[in-house]
């Protein structure tokens, strides 16, 4: 190729470039638009990601529900249509004997009955849960004061409870109600901590911003209804194949409960992992439909760039007859129309790539100053690994428009090429 600092040799390809600058500039503004609209979509399609997985931030991805349901098949002497609950005894073996399994929190439903929740004069009717703190583990919290729950609470039953945001704000103007006393049910607990949920999207038996947090254990004494739970939520590590982990699960459970192996309706299960896993999918399929269209505006005007060489080269027929009369290589006349369309492609493509993350930008500061709950696209933009594959492809695609015209242009003869009118 041309040497870097050969002035010459860059002057003259650039008054080549110059010399029609009307042809010149549409052929730069094709492979401008593509490269444009490359940068564009792929940071449409990296706001669109963000804005989908940006709700479920703080979910486990890799967490799965059971909830038990009436029994589909008789078994050993009980009809079908049992009504069963999962119980302490299940949850211990689960989390003792399932392989793969990182996390059990059990969760019981205390209701939400009108007004449940009184402090002062104040009420509101708001949801009530008992857990156990690996349940911040499948649903991430965030603290806004005080505390989580611990284990200390569960083994002591203790009467404590943590608020959601939104019961803190109508109950407490936002202030901090730690150490105060709420009347949940009739019953009073002391207020360890406030929380907001970090996803907004999924909500777990209510909103958490509305919820009241009580210890499994208390909540179990509380309802009067012995060691039984109303689902279970688990998660399993990343190496490990969910879907073993739910048969696990559900063979020890079934087992201690009575219930056929193969009963299909006697569980609910709701694998939050395969939701995820689908997620990925389709974020994938669109990023590569997007590097597809992109691509094909993007080779449009490469195509461009190739023909408007042709037709430099044509133009240039005698000149190049010339300089192979007095001795010049065909290396020579390669690297200059090669160059001559590395330089074109260049010029317009990177100015498109400039022209896509400003304007990314400038789309990004609009949106941080709207509503984040109810928008569809969040921080759009290009990552530098992006952004240097796009250069790449561009440089590439530069070199290979000026392949085919190069080639031509090494085929003249001198003699018919001074013959040339």
């Amino acid at each position: 190729m041309i040497p870097l600092l050969d002035k010459d040799r860059w002057v003259e390809i650039w008054v080549t470039i110059t010399r029609n600058k009307t042809r010149s500039f549409l052929t730069c503004f094709g492979v401008f638009w593509g490269i444009l609209m490359l940068v564009i979509l792929l940071g449409a399609g990296t706001g669109l990601t963000n804005a989908v997985l940006g709700e479920t931030d703080g979910v486990a991805s890799n967490s799965v529900f059971m909830i038990p349901d009436q029994t589909s098949v008789p078994y050993k002497g009980f009809n079908k249509g049992r009504k069963w609950d999962i119980r302490n005894r299940d949850i211990e073996s689960v989390r003792k004997k399932a392989g793969g399994i990182e996390k059990v929190a059990p969760m019981l439903f205390g209701g939400s009955s009108n007004k449940n929740v009184v402090y002062g004069d104040k009420s509101g009717t708001y949801h009530v849960k008992g857990i156990t703190p690996d349940y911040y583990f499948i649903e991430g919290q965030e603290v806004l004061f005080g505390r989580e729950l611990n284990d200390i609470d569960i083994k002591e039953r203790r009467k404590v409870c943590t608020i959601g945001a939104d019961i803190n704000k109508t109950l407490f103007q936002n202030g901090n109600p730690c150490g105060k006393y709420l009347r949940v049910n009739g019953l009073y607990y002391q207020i360890v901590g406030v929380t907001k949920q970090k996803s907004n999207s999924i909500n777990i038996m209510g909103r958490t911003s509305e919820s009241v947090f009580l210890p499994f254990s208390t909540l179990q004494q509380t309802l009067n209804v012995g060691d039984i739970a109303h689902f279970i939520a688990i998660s399993v590590y990343p190496d490990y194949p969910v879907d073993a982990a739910i048969q696990q699960c559900k063979q020890i459970i079934f087992q201690q409960n009575e219930i056929a192996p193969d009963d299909p309706q006697a569980m609910m299960v709701i694998n939050v992992a395969e939701i995820f896993n689908t997620f990925k999918l389709l974020f994938t399929g669109i990023n590569i439909l997007i590097w597809l269209v992109g691509l094909g505006t993007l080779l449009a005007g490469i195509i461009g760039v190739s023909n408007i060489m042709m037709v430099t080269v044509r133009e240039q027929t005698k000149e190049i007859g010339v300089r192979r009369a007095l001795g010049a290589k065909p290396f020579d006349i390669i690297s200059q129309v090669m160059s001559e369309s590395l330089l074109l492609t260049a010029m317009a493509g990177l100015l498109g790539l400039s022209c896509g993350v400003f304007l990314l930008d400038f789309v990004n500061k609009i949106l941080m100053n709207m509503d984040q709950e109810n928008l569809m696209v969040k921080d759009p933009g290009v990552d530098i690994q992006t952004a240097v594959a796009a250069t790449i492809i561009l440089l590439v695609f530069g070199l290979l428009a000026g392949l085919i015209p190069a080639w031509r242009a090494m085929q003249i003869k001198a003699i018919d090429a001074l013959r040339d009118e």
